[in-house]
Protein backbone atom coordinates (compact mmCIF):
# COMPACT_ATOMS: atom_id res chain seq x y z
CA UNK A 1 0.00 0.00 0.00
CA UNK A 2 1.51 3.76 -1.18
CA UNK A 3 1.99 5.63 1.72
CA UNK A 4 -0.67 8.40 2.55
CA UNK A 5 -0.48 11.12 -0.19
CA UNK A 6 -2.47 14.58 -0.32
CA UNK A 7 -3.66 15.52 -3.83
CA UNK A 8 -5.89 18.44 -4.50
CA UNK A 9 -7.60 18.91 -7.58
CA UNK A 10 -8.92 22.09 -8.59
CA UNK A 11 -12.19 21.92 -7.96
CA UNK A 12 -13.40 22.18 -10.93
CA UNK A 13 -11.51 19.43 -12.61
CA UNK A 14 -13.05 16.15 -12.37
CA UNK A 15 -14.74 13.16 -14.04
CA UNK A 16 -17.19 10.39 -13.81
CA UNK A 17 -17.56 6.95 -14.30
CA UNK A 18 -16.85 3.64 -16.34
CA UNK A 19 -13.72 2.46 -16.28
CA UNK A 20 -12.33 -0.54 -17.76
CA UNK A 21 -9.47 -3.21 -17.86
CA UNK A 22 -8.98 -4.40 -20.81
CA UNK A 23 -8.10 -7.78 -20.67
CA UNK A 24 -9.55 -9.45 -17.32
CA UNK A 25 -11.94 -8.30 -15.25
CA UNK A 26 -10.63 -6.32 -12.29
CA UNK A 27 -11.08 -9.13 -9.39
CA UNK A 28 -9.15 -11.67 -11.90
CA UNK A 29 -6.05 -12.38 -10.16
CA UNK A 30 -3.89 -12.48 -13.13
CA UNK A 31 -3.19 -8.81 -13.09
CA UNK A 32 -3.44 -5.60 -10.94
CA UNK A 33 -3.46 -2.81 -13.55
CA UNK A 34 -5.61 -1.65 -15.80
CA UNK A 35 -3.99 -3.26 -19.24
CA UNK A 36 -4.01 -2.15 -22.57
CA UNK A 37 -4.14 1.28 -24.06
CA UNK A 38 -7.78 1.51 -24.75
CA UNK A 39 -9.78 3.53 -22.50
CA UNK A 40 -10.42 3.13 -18.96
CA UNK A 41 -13.82 2.03 -18.34
CA UNK A 42 -15.45 3.22 -15.05
CA UNK A 43 -19.18 2.52 -14.51
CA UNK A 44 -21.88 5.07 -12.79
CA UNK A 45 -24.37 3.43 -11.30
CA UNK A 46 -28.28 5.06 -10.44
CA UNK A 47 -31.44 5.28 -10.67
CA UNK A 48 -32.17 6.56 -14.54
CA UNK A 49 -35.81 6.22 -14.40
CA UNK A 50 -38.70 5.98 -11.40
CA UNK A 51 -38.94 8.23 -8.43
CA UNK A 52 -35.45 8.24 -7.76
CA UNK A 53 -34.24 9.32 -11.44
CA UNK A 54 -33.63 13.23 -10.61
CA UNK A 55 -30.94 11.61 -7.91
CA UNK A 56 -29.65 9.68 -10.79
CA UNK A 57 -29.49 12.15 -13.48
CA UNK A 58 -27.49 14.83 -10.95
CA UNK A 59 -24.52 12.26 -10.46
CA UNK A 60 -24.75 11.22 -13.39
CA UNK A 61 -23.69 14.76 -14.97
CA UNK A 62 -21.59 15.20 -11.92
CA UNK A 63 -19.76 12.42 -12.72
CA UNK A 64 -19.57 12.68 -16.55
CA UNK A 65 -18.56 16.48 -15.61
CA UNK A 66 -15.24 15.40 -14.22
CA UNK A 67 -14.59 13.05 -16.51
CA UNK A 68 -14.68 15.46 -19.08
CA UNK A 69 -12.11 17.49 -17.43
CA UNK A 70 -9.58 14.56 -16.99
CA UNK A 71 -10.22 13.63 -20.82
CA UNK A 72 -9.48 16.80 -21.90
CA UNK A 73 -5.69 17.35 -19.88
CA UNK A 74 -4.80 14.07 -21.76
CA UNK A 75 -6.96 11.49 -19.23
CA UNK A 76 -4.54 9.38 -17.00
CA UNK A 77 -1.00 7.98 -18.72
CA UNK A 78 -2.53 9.41 -21.82
CA UNK A 79 -5.35 6.89 -22.14
CA UNK A 80 -9.00 8.35 -22.05
CA UNK A 81 -11.80 7.62 -19.68
CA UNK A 82 -15.09 6.00 -20.40
CA UNK A 83 -18.02 6.39 -18.56
CA UNK A 84 -20.95 4.13 -19.02
CA UNK A 85 -24.09 4.69 -17.01
CA UNK A 86 -26.15 1.97 -15.62
CA UNK A 87 -30.31 2.53 -14.69
CA UNK A 88 -30.55 0.71 -11.31
CA UNK A 89 -34.48 1.67 -11.31
CA UNK A 90 -33.73 2.32 -7.50
CA UNK A 91 -34.04 -1.56 -7.28
CA UNK A 92 -31.72 -3.84 -5.43
CA UNK A 93 -32.76 -6.67 -7.77
CA UNK A 94 -31.86 -4.54 -10.56
CA UNK A 95 -29.02 -3.22 -8.63
CA UNK A 96 -27.47 -6.50 -8.49
CA UNK A 97 -28.14 -7.50 -12.01
CA UNK A 98 -25.99 -4.78 -13.02
CA UNK A 99 -23.42 -5.54 -10.51
CA UNK A 100 -22.73 -9.16 -11.87
CA UNK A 101 -22.74 -7.07 -15.97
CA UNK A 102 -19.84 -5.04 -13.98
CA UNK A 103 -18.16 -8.34 -12.71
CA UNK A 104 -18.32 -9.84 -16.33
CA UNK A 105 -17.09 -6.62 -18.10
CA UNK A 106 -13.36 -4.39 -17.47
CA UNK A 107 -14.91 -1.78 -15.37
CA UNK A 108 -12.48 -0.49 -12.55
CA UNK A 109 -14.63 1.32 -10.81
CA UNK A 110 -18.23 1.97 -10.39
CA UNK A 111 -19.83 5.34 -9.06
CA UNK A 112 -22.78 5.13 -6.98
CA UNK A 113 -25.90 4.57 -6.17
CA UNK A 114 -27.39 7.33 -4.24
CA UNK A 115 -30.13 4.44 -3.22
CA UNK A 116 -28.44 3.16 0.05
CA UNK A 117 -30.54 -0.61 -0.16
CA UNK A 118 -29.04 -1.00 -3.80
CA UNK A 119 -25.74 -0.49 -3.05
CA UNK A 120 -26.03 -2.64 -0.10
CA UNK A 121 -27.51 -5.54 -2.69
CA UNK A 122 -24.48 -5.12 -4.79
CA UNK A 123 -21.66 -4.36 -2.46
CA UNK A 124 -20.86 -8.53 -2.16
CA UNK A 125 -20.91 -8.87 -5.92
CA UNK A 126 -18.24 -6.08 -6.25
CA UNK A 127 -16.82 -7.19 -3.27
CA UNK A 128 -15.81 -10.33 -4.82
CA UNK A 129 -15.18 -8.80 -7.98
CA UNK A 130 -12.91 -6.73 -6.31
CA UNK A 131 -14.31 -3.80 -7.78
CA UNK A 132 -14.11 -0.31 -5.58
CA UNK A 133 -17.43 1.27 -5.52
CA UNK A 134 -17.60 4.99 -4.71
CA UNK A 135 -21.60 5.51 -3.22
CA UNK A 136 -23.90 8.38 -2.76
CA UNK A 137 -26.29 6.79 -0.11
CA UNK A 138 -25.45 7.67 3.95
CA UNK A 139 -27.16 4.71 5.63
CA UNK A 140 -25.00 3.24 7.92
CA UNK A 141 -25.90 -0.18 6.75
CA UNK A 142 -23.58 0.70 4.27
CA UNK A 143 -20.68 0.26 6.81
CA UNK A 144 -22.21 -2.54 8.40
CA UNK A 145 -20.90 -4.17 5.34
CA UNK A 146 -17.87 -3.96 6.09
CA UNK A 147 -16.26 -4.22 2.42
CA UNK A 148 -12.85 -2.80 1.97
CA UNK A 149 -14.06 -1.77 -1.30
CA UNK A 150 -17.21 0.21 -0.33
CA UNK A 151 -16.29 4.14 0.08
CA UNK A 152 -18.76 6.67 0.49
CA UNK A 153 -18.73 10.19 -1.29
CA UNK A 154 -20.41 12.10 1.35
CA UNK A 155 -20.96 11.48 5.64
CA UNK A 156 -23.15 9.02 7.33
CA UNK A 157 -26.69 9.61 8.64
CA UNK A 158 -25.02 9.60 11.53
CA UNK A 159 -23.28 12.66 11.27
CA UNK A 160 -26.15 14.73 9.26
CA UNK A 161 -29.12 13.49 12.25
CA UNK A 162 -26.49 14.39 15.02
CA UNK A 163 -25.23 17.85 13.53
CA UNK A 164 -29.55 18.20 13.19
CA UNK A 165 -30.38 17.47 16.04
CA UNK A 166 -27.92 19.37 18.15
CA UNK A 167 -29.17 22.46 16.11
CA UNK A 168 -33.09 21.61 16.99
CA UNK A 169 -32.55 21.21 20.67
CA UNK A 170 -29.42 23.26 21.33
CA UNK A 171 -29.67 26.34 19.45
CA UNK A 172 -33.01 26.69 18.77
CA UNK A 173 -34.42 24.50 22.35
CA UNK A 174 -36.86 22.87 20.68
CA UNK A 175 -38.00 20.39 23.26
CA UNK A 176 -41.13 18.63 21.24
CA UNK A 177 -39.94 17.03 18.00
CA UNK A 178 -42.18 15.17 16.21
CA UNK A 179 -41.24 12.32 13.31
CA UNK A 180 -42.05 11.23 9.52
CA UNK A 181 -39.94 8.65 7.98
CA UNK A 182 -40.35 5.90 5.67
CA UNK A 183 -39.65 2.43 6.04
CA UNK A 184 -36.68 1.72 3.00
CA UNK A 185 -33.41 1.79 3.71
CA UNK A 186 -32.83 5.70 3.46
CA UNK A 187 -36.11 6.67 5.43
CA UNK A 188 -34.94 4.49 8.41
CA UNK A 189 -31.44 4.49 8.56
CA UNK A 190 -32.67 8.49 9.33
CA UNK A 191 -34.91 7.09 11.43
CA UNK A 192 -32.76 5.74 13.41
CA UNK A 193 -29.99 8.17 13.34
CA UNK A 194 -32.06 10.57 14.45
CA UNK A 195 -33.81 8.91 17.35
CA UNK A 196 -30.69 7.85 18.71
CA UNK A 197 -28.79 11.92 18.31
CA UNK A 198 -32.44 12.97 20.36
CA UNK A 199 -31.86 10.66 22.69
CA UNK A 200 -28.41 11.92 24.12
CA UNK A 201 -30.13 15.06 24.32
CA UNK A 202 -32.11 13.46 26.32
CA UNK A 203 -35.55 14.01 23.93
CA UNK A 204 -38.26 11.46 23.28
CA UNK A 205 -40.38 11.92 19.96
CA UNK A 206 -43.89 13.47 20.46
CA UNK A 207 -44.84 11.35 17.52
CA UNK A 208 -43.44 8.67 15.63
CA UNK A 209 -45.15 8.12 12.47
CA UNK A 210 -43.66 5.33 9.64
CA UNK A 211 -45.16 5.37 6.14
CA UNK A 212 -44.44 3.07 3.27
CA UNK A 213 -41.52 4.28 0.46
CA UNK A 214 -44.87 3.86 -1.75
CA UNK A 215 -47.38 5.63 0.39
CA UNK A 216 -48.38 8.86 -1.47
CA UNK A 217 -51.77 9.84 1.16
CA UNK A 218 -50.06 11.02 4.81
CA UNK A 219 -53.36 12.72 6.18
CA UNK A 220 -53.47 9.99 9.20
CA UNK A 221 -50.12 10.32 10.18
CA UNK A 222 -50.03 14.23 9.88
CA UNK A 223 -53.06 13.96 12.14
CA UNK A 224 -51.69 12.32 14.66
CA UNK A 225 -48.50 14.76 14.33
CA UNK A 226 -50.90 17.85 14.47
CA UNK A 227 -52.29 16.35 17.81
CA UNK A 228 -48.98 16.12 19.55
CA UNK A 229 -48.36 19.69 18.92
CA UNK A 230 -44.55 20.05 18.51
CA UNK A 231 -42.46 22.73 18.00
CA UNK A 232 -40.76 20.74 14.63
CA UNK A 233 -41.02 17.54 12.31
CA UNK A 234 -38.18 15.34 11.23
CA UNK A 235 -38.57 13.86 8.02
CA UNK A 236 -37.33 10.64 7.38
CA UNK A 237 -37.86 10.36 3.56
CA UNK A 238 -36.33 11.02 -0.26
CA UNK A 239 -37.08 14.15 -1.89
CA UNK A 240 -40.57 13.49 -3.41
CA UNK A 241 -42.23 12.08 -0.52
CA UNK A 242 -41.06 14.47 1.63
CA UNK A 243 -42.02 17.25 -0.40
CA UNK A 244 -45.62 15.51 -0.45
CA UNK A 245 -46.00 14.98 3.06
CA UNK A 246 -44.28 18.69 3.57
CA UNK A 247 -47.33 20.20 1.34
CA UNK A 248 -50.45 17.68 2.84
CA UNK A 249 -49.00 18.93 6.47
CA UNK A 250 -49.34 22.68 5.26
CA UNK A 251 -52.83 21.52 3.26
CA UNK A 252 -54.09 20.52 6.96
CA UNK A 253 -52.63 23.56 9.11
CA UNK A 254 -49.43 22.10 10.13
CA UNK A 255 -46.84 24.97 10.37
CA UNK A 256 -44.10 24.52 12.35
CA UNK A 257 -40.49 23.85 10.76
CA UNK A 258 -40.07 20.54 9.22
CA UNK A 259 -36.05 19.30 9.30
CA UNK A 260 -34.18 16.97 7.28
CA UNK A 261 -30.72 15.91 5.60
CA UNK A 262 -29.47 15.65 2.09
CA UNK A 263 -32.86 15.21 0.30
CA UNK A 264 -34.36 18.46 2.24
CA UNK A 265 -31.88 20.62 0.16
CA UNK A 266 -32.67 19.88 -3.11
CA UNK A 267 -34.54 21.51 -5.87
CA UNK A 268 -37.13 18.62 -6.57
CA UNK A 269 -38.23 18.71 -2.57
CA UNK A 270 -38.63 22.26 -2.88
CA UNK A 271 -40.27 22.14 -6.58
CA UNK A 272 -42.44 18.89 -4.76
CA UNK A 273 -43.45 20.68 -1.46
CA UNK A 274 -43.70 24.34 -3.30
CA UNK A 275 -41.35 27.14 -2.26
CA UNK A 276 -43.84 28.62 0.62
CA UNK A 277 -44.59 25.56 1.80
CA UNK A 278 -41.04 24.53 2.41
CA UNK A 279 -40.12 27.82 3.38
CA UNK A 280 -37.90 27.34 7.01
CA UNK A 281 -37.17 23.91 6.53
CA UNK A 282 -34.11 23.51 8.19
CA UNK A 283 -31.84 21.04 6.61
CA UNK A 284 -28.26 19.42 8.04
CA UNK A 285 -26.14 19.13 4.95
CA UNK A 286 -22.02 19.31 3.50
CA UNK A 287 -23.07 20.77 0.41
CA UNK A 288 -25.48 23.78 1.69
CA UNK A 289 -25.25 25.91 -2.02
CA UNK A 290 -23.21 26.66 -5.23
CA UNK A 291 -21.80 29.69 -3.29
CA UNK A 292 -20.39 27.92 -0.18
CA UNK A 293 -16.50 28.82 -1.44
CA UNK A 294 -14.60 29.46 -5.15
CA UNK A 295 -14.27 25.76 -5.80
CA UNK A 296 -18.20 25.11 -5.10
CA UNK A 297 -19.07 28.83 -7.77
CA UNK A 298 -16.28 27.23 -10.42
CA UNK A 299 -17.64 23.32 -10.44
CA UNK A 300 -21.52 24.88 -10.60
CA UNK A 301 -20.74 27.45 -13.51
CA UNK A 302 -18.59 24.33 -15.04
CA UNK A 303 -21.98 22.33 -14.67
CA UNK A 304 -24.15 25.21 -15.56
CA UNK A 305 -22.01 25.54 -18.80
CA UNK A 306 -22.45 21.92 -20.14
CA UNK A 307 -25.49 20.96 -18.68
CA UNK A 308 -27.93 24.44 -19.02
CA UNK A 309 -28.78 23.33 -15.60
CA UNK A 310 -27.89 24.18 -11.91
CA UNK A 311 -25.67 21.86 -10.02
CA UNK A 312 -26.88 20.92 -6.34
CA UNK A 313 -25.63 18.15 -3.55
CA UNK A 314 -26.01 15.19 -5.24
CA UNK A 315 -23.77 16.02 -8.54
CA UNK A 316 -21.31 17.44 -6.15
CA UNK A 317 -20.80 15.01 -4.76
CA UNK A 318 -20.17 12.57 -7.67
CA UNK A 319 -18.06 14.68 -8.91
CA UNK A 320 -16.07 14.07 -5.62
CA UNK A 321 -16.17 10.82 -5.65
CA UNK A 322 -15.09 10.49 -9.14
CA UNK A 323 -12.47 12.35 -9.11
CA UNK A 324 -11.22 10.52 -5.72
CA UNK A 325 -11.04 7.30 -8.13
CA UNK A 326 -9.67 9.52 -11.11
CA UNK A 327 -7.04 10.43 -8.59
CA UNK A 328 -6.27 7.33 -7.28
CA UNK A 329 -5.66 5.38 -10.43
CA UNK A 330 -3.51 7.89 -11.46
CA UNK A 331 -1.05 8.09 -8.02
CA UNK A 332 -1.28 4.40 -8.24
CA UNK A 333 -0.25 3.86 -11.81
CA UNK A 334 -3.54 2.46 -13.14
CA UNK A 335 -4.03 -0.43 -10.34
CA UNK A 336 -7.36 -2.38 -10.48
CA UNK A 337 -8.81 -4.28 -7.62
CA UNK A 338 -7.47 -4.23 -4.18
CA UNK A 339 -4.27 -1.98 -5.13
CA UNK A 340 -6.94 0.58 -6.46
CA UNK A 341 -9.26 0.17 -3.31
CA UNK A 342 -6.12 0.62 -0.91
CA UNK A 343 -4.84 3.88 -2.63
CA UNK A 344 -8.28 5.62 -2.67
CA UNK A 345 -8.36 4.98 0.86
CA UNK A 346 -4.49 6.35 1.11
CA UNK A 347 -5.96 9.51 -0.83
CA UNK A 348 -6.75 12.67 0.78
CA UNK A 349 -8.70 14.81 -1.12
CA UNK A 350 -9.61 18.43 -0.76
CA UNK A 351 -13.36 18.12 -2.85
CA UNK A 352 -16.29 20.30 -2.83
CA UNK A 353 -18.16 18.99 0.62
CA UNK A 354 -14.64 19.05 2.61
CA UNK A 355 -11.34 17.50 3.29
CA UNK A 356 -11.93 13.64 2.33
CA UNK A 357 -9.97 11.18 4.58
CA UNK A 358 -10.79 7.54 4.73
CA UNK A 359 -10.92 5.33 7.69
CA UNK A 360 -10.89 1.78 7.61
CA UNK A 361 -14.74 2.12 7.60
CA UNK A 362 -15.05 3.61 4.07
CA UNK A 363 -16.05 6.92 5.53
CA UNK A 364 -14.17 10.23 4.82
CA UNK A 365 -16.23 12.96 5.39
CA UNK A 366 -17.49 13.78 9.05
CA UNK A 367 -19.17 17.58 9.04
CA UNK A 368 -22.22 18.91 7.69
CA UNK A 369 -23.42 22.39 8.28
CA UNK A 370 -26.96 23.50 9.19
CA UNK A 371 -29.11 25.53 6.40
CA UNK A 372 -32.60 27.17 6.15
CA UNK A 373 -35.05 27.26 2.75
CA UNK A 374 -35.76 30.97 2.38
CA UNK A 375 -37.57 32.44 -0.89
CA UNK A 376 -37.13 28.79 -2.47
CA UNK A 377 -33.45 28.41 -1.48
CA UNK A 378 -31.01 27.05 0.69
CA UNK A 379 -28.38 29.16 2.69
CA UNK A 380 -27.03 28.92 5.52
CA UNK A 381 -28.44 29.29 8.88
CA UNK A 382 -27.93 32.78 10.65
Amino acid sequence: MRARTRYTVPAVALGVLLAASACSAPGDSGSDKADGSGPIEIAVVNAQSGQLAALGDWEAKGAKLAVDEWNKKGGIDGRKIKVTVFDDQGDPTTGTNIARKLDNGNYVAMIGTAESAVTVAMAPILQQAEIPNVTSGQATALVEVKSPFLFLNGPTSTTYDSTLADYLVTTKKFRKIAMISNNGSYGKGEHDAFTAALKKSGITPVSDQVVTTDQKDFSASLSRIRQSKPDAIFLGAEEVQAGLIVKQARDLGIKVPFAGAAPQGTPVFIETAGAANAADTIVSSPYLSNEISDASRAFATAYKAKYNKDAELHGAKAYDGTNIVLTALKNSGLATGKKLADEIRATKYDGLLGDFAYDETGVGIFETTIGVIKDGKLSAAQ
